[in-house]
């Protein structure tokens, strides 16, 4: 009976990464074609800019609708309905012809997203709590090599001169199958009474609001080295473009790296640790990335800023998930959703405050914002009447 158990664990385990790896690859996918989307629908960078942001709201709706849904009626039958609305959510994009069509499609792309963002991360959540360990960050860490696989298989089917639409198209379908293997291995929840969900997704402790805060911050740094690391080397350090996009690549890549590594030192010196000391350390590699008069430092500056947030965010979301099982979906649904905005304000606040002070000065609120999430790590002390990952943390 236990070895059933052990390996019913480790199927649901690797069914996680699968669904991880799979919604990274649907919308590197989706960023891979940007620009050949662009032309087709005939709009400029300002409107794609205002598009982006109904993408935005779609992940935002559907995070905080299918929380309460995973909650009620279990991650197993939620997860693979959301992986496969938002394979089907990801070929509109590629056959929008205008502005308008190409709007709606982005709405329904982000709502998608947002669905199986949430739902995968509350099965995480149930997976983890099985391990009775940290596996949190190795699934995030997934979900950015499903990125690079997209990075590479979208400049090779551009290269064959495929349109956006036969693109994505094909790799819809490559998720949908994806979806229905790994949907068999994901872990049975005990389905919940309507009452008991909305009871609990009521009742919001101010804890989750915390984590909700403290995503929001560090998610907003993260969106920060996405849209500014080139920037910041190309207008400072006036470095030629392809160096200058090293910034992003070191900071992607050590990031990546990191949350491989983030569970054992989340298991051998807990959360709080994690998230204190990570902070600090992409506190330190941002203020040395802006700060930096030489490339070579500021490229190590990015990397080291990506090591220290690399466990961070995934520790949020464990917590959120852990904090009250009947209630797992909805508080990482809140956790996420307000992160997400953080993902899409960053470069926004960065944008107005490069009017009052330089490029590499207004970087430094990041790194303020890493150092506020550091000195607030003690939210991530499990409390005594949740689920504990290992007894061991709540020493930390």
């Amino acid at each position: 009976m236990f070895v059933s158990m052990q390996r019913s664990l480790r199927a649901a385990r690797l069914a996680t990464f699968v669904f991880f790896a799979l919604n990274g690859f649907l919308m590197g996918m989706w960023v891979v074609h940007i620009p050949v989307v662009e032309r087709r629908a005939g709009i400029e960078h300002p409107t794609l800019g205002w598009l982006l942001l109904l993408l935005g709201a779609g992940a935002f709706v559907g995070m905080r609708l299918v929380g309460p849904l995973a909650d009620r009626f279990g991650a197993r039958l939620v997860v693979p309905a959301s992986a496969a609305l938002c394979a089907v959510a990801v070929v509109p994009p590629g056959l929008a012809a205008n502005v308008w069509t190409l709007g709606v499609a982005l709405l329904v792309l982000g709502f998608g997203n947002g669905c199986l963002d949430v739902a995968m991360n509350a099965h995480a959540v149930q997976v983890e709590h099985g391990y009775r360990r940290s596996v949190m960050s190795a699934f995030h860490a997934t979900y950015s090599l499903g990125g690079v696989l997209a990075a590479l298989i979208g400049a090779r089917t551009l290269s064959w001169g495929w349109s956006p639409g036969t693109a994505l198209g094909v790799a819809a379908l490559l998720g949908l199958a994806c979806a229905a293997l790994a949907a068999p291995a994901l872990l049975r929840s005990e389905t919940k009474s309507p009452a008991v969900v909305s009871e609990t997704a009521q009742a919001t402790p101010r804890r989750i609001w915390l984590l909700a805060v403290l995503a929001l911050l560090l998610m907003l740094c993260e969106g920060v080295a996405n849209d500014w690391s080139a920037l910041h080397l190309r207008d400072v350090l006036a470095a030629p473009a392809a160096t200058a996009a090293l910034a992003y690549g070191a900071f992607a890549t050590a990031m990546t790296v990191g949350r491989l590594v983030a569970d054992r030192v989340a298991t051998r010196f807990g959360p709080v640790a994690v998230l204190r000391y990570g902070g600090g350390v992409a506190a330190l590699g941002m203020t040395a990335a802006a700060l930096s008069p030489w490339i070579p430092l500021a490229l190590i500056g990015w990397a080291v800023f990506g090591i220290g947030m690399s466990g961070s965010v995934p520790q949020l979301f464990s917590a959120a998930g852990h904090a009250d099982r009947n209630a797992a979906g909805a508080n990482v649904a809140r956790v996420a959703g307000l992160g997400y905005l953080g993902v899409l304000a960053g470069p926004a606040l960065i944008g107005p405050l490069t009017h009052l002070a330089p490029l590499n000065i207004t970087l430094l609120l990041p790194a303020a914002f890493c150092l506020v999430a550091a000195s607030a790590a003690k939210v991530l002390r499990p409390q005594h009447n949740s689920a504990t990952l290992r007894q061991s943390h709540s020493g930390v």
